[in-house]
């Protein structure tokens, strides 16, 4: 692993430990040559998936891209960081799990809509209104209209 201070490719692992249920490893590595520390985290990537947007072009899936969007849906509520990874988790496993190479961005938006739903319906909503482009305020009204609920307070 080259050290993100100095670029040597020289670091020792000093700690290992699980993270992200158990989902990832976390390690804390020193740097031989000018003693900095950092932490890395190794995830298992059962596949690689190709994201098909509705544009048609093909980028391959970020799981970075995906836990910024949710942790922007749910920024200010009342879910912690251990959920947000466990739900961040479970869409990637979902995706992994359905054995195709390629998925549309549509599913991948659906999803992330179904999980937020059940987490925190403001989060929901808020990624909804993202993801569905809402324009208006009678937007929200009949989107909340459809899923029969009250945002949470």
């Amino acid at each position: 692993m080259r050290c993100p201070f100095c670029g040597h490719e020289d670091t020792q692992v000093k700690d290992s430990r699980p993270a992200e249920d158990n989902s990832a490893i976390r390690r804390r590595r020193s740097c031989s040559a000018c003693g900095q520390r950092f932490t890395t985290v190794e995830r298992v990537q059962l596949r690689e998936i190709t994201v098909v947007k509705t544009d048609g072009r093909r980028v391959l899936f970020d799981r970075d891209k995906l836990a910024r969007s949710v942790r922007v849906a749910l920024r200010k509520r009342p879910v912690d960081d251990d959920r947000i990874e466990r739900v961040v988790n479970g869409i990637v496993r979902q995706l992994e799990a359905s054995g195709d190479a390629e998925v549309d961005s549509k599913q991948i938006g659906e999803l992330v809509m179904e999980t937020l739903k059940e987490v925190d319906t403001v989060a929901y909503v808020r990624f909804a209104s993202v993801y569905r482009n809402f324009r208006e305020a009678k937007d929200f009204e009949a989107f909340i209209g459809e899923f029969g609920g009250e945002p949470d307070a």
